[in-house]
């Protein structure tokens, strides 16, 4: 088929463009600007167009095009003018998905490390996770092949056209809930439909919800099935040990309890689809972390580090690693810079980020939040967050192995020694990594 993706410069469009062009299709796109991700399509010889125009449309077979593309753009119209089909990133998902054995992973939090180290256990697997993957240094492994490790999407229902073969879900805590009209019935109406499309289910017995559904599932209890955790360092790397049940202990990249979690579910959906427990063991050791999780920039008297939390029990989990990394690794001091991510999302959470913090950093720094498309609410990071005393800056800079603080043009402090870490789904990624 002859495919053009309209927004093929995001990361979620990108990969399903590599996806297919693996499967065969022959891909081109367009974008407003040139990402990183539309270089690495275009050196695979993919054509694309930057911005956007009607003259891309030409004798394709379909056309989808990203969550954020109006109705209104130029190269929709042109593609209705000349009666080719016309899909959203959500609605292409059934027609790609349909015909592959998919293990699908969904949940607030995790989601995208559970699916890399569910890629690195088959890495005979094609993989689209919404996150790179340092293993593999993409966020798609684009193999012809039947199975596919996918990282689904509840905030859009997409998840539901996912075509799950297996349902692997951490957690289901109430996120993104705009999309469901603020109703909790609704949302978890269509966990339970996500639940009733796979064929198999991985879930953890920790959330609430999943440990009543009365479908038949492989469980997870993590307290009474994963024991002795400890925590080293290996060439200044997080890495977790742990034992499951009576299959023997394990090892992966990463810090806390929740990364051993994680690492369980993929655990025991390999082993219920009939992988030997020694093999998994091997392969799990593969898995290197992915980018902008627990992704420590700089080693040294200066540990930067920067990771995607952006909600209360993300941070929560995010800053006791890093505790534990400061442990180990001999640092005494903590600082952690946070960028609010969405006006709502804030404001439905506020109480819970107001103490995501507490005894878990020496210092606090509070970027603007990022907007992320919202309009603007009236919330007071001043007021809110004044039992923390927080130090605001307006944006912050690498200087090497060190961090600048700024309040616009005039710098208010160096961060050079301990542990910094970023926290936020913004662009502090690129603040923390930007000389």
């Amino acid at each position: 088929m002859r495919i053009h993706f309209i927004g093929i410069g995001g990361i979620g469009i990108s990969g399903l463009a590599r996806f297919l062009l693996a499967q065969g299709a022959e891909i081109s796109g367009s974008d407003i600007a040139e990402s990183s991700s539309v270089k690495m399509l275009k050196k695979l010889g993919v054509p694309i167009t930057i911005p956007h125009s009607r003259e891309c449309i030409t004798n394709q077979d379909l056309v989808i095009h990203s969550a954020i593309i109006k109705p209104d753009n130029i190269e929709i119209l042109r593609a209705r003018e000349l009666g080719i089909e016309v899909f959203s990133r959500a609605q292409a998902l059934e027609f790609i998905l349909k015909d592959k054995r998919v293990f699908s992973v969904c949940g607030a939090h995790g989601k995208s490390t559970t699916s890399a180290m569910l890629a690195s256990i088959f890495p005979d697997f094609g993989a689209i996770i919404g996150a790179d993957s340092k293993e593999f240094g993409s966020n798609v492994r684009a193999l012809a092949c039947k199975s596919l490790i996918f990282e689904a999407d509840e905030s859009d229902k997409s998840f539901l056209n996912s075509n799950p073969y297996y349902a692997i879900i951490p957690n289901a805590e109430p996120e993104h809930m705009e999309t469901y009209n603020n109703d909790l019935e609704e949302f978890y109406s269509a966990y339970r439909a996500f639940l009733h499309k796979a064929k198999k289910r991985v879930v953890s017995d920790s959330d609430a919800f999943l440990a009543n559904c009365n479908l038949p599932c492989v469980r997870l209890d993590p307290a009474k099935d994963i024991t002795d955790i400890s925590y080293f360092l290996r060439d200044n790397e997080p890495c977790t040990r742990f034992t499951l049940r009576d299959f023997g202990e394990f090892e992966v990249y990463g810090f806390g309890e929740h990364i051993a979690l994680n690492a369980s579910l993929a655990i025991l959906c390999a082993l219920d689809f009939g992988k030997g427990a020694e093999e998994i063991r091997h392969n799990l050791a593969q898995f290197r972390g992915i980018k902008k999780r627990f992704d420590i920039l700089t080693h040294g008297d200066c540990v930067i580090i920067d990771d995607y939390a952006h909600h209360p029990t993300e941070i929560t989990a995010t800053l006791k690693s890093v505790q534990i990394y400061k442990n180990l690794s001999g640092q005494n001091y903590v600082s952690v810079i946070f960028q609010p991510h969405k006006y709502s999302r804030l404001l439905h959470n506020l109480e819970s980020f107001k103490r995501c913090f507490d005894g878990l950093c020496d210092e606090l720094v509070i970027l603007p939040i990022w907007r992320a498309g919202e309009e603007p609410l009236d919330i007071d990071l001043h007021k809110e967050f004044a039992h923390l005393n927080p130090l605001f800056a307006s944006h912050i800079k690498r200087d090497g192995d060190s961090l600048l603080l700024f309040d616009k043009e005039r710098v208010l402090k160096r961060l050079d020694s301990g542990i910094i870490i970023g926290l936020g789904a913004g662009d502090i990624t690129y603040q923390l990594r930007t000389q």
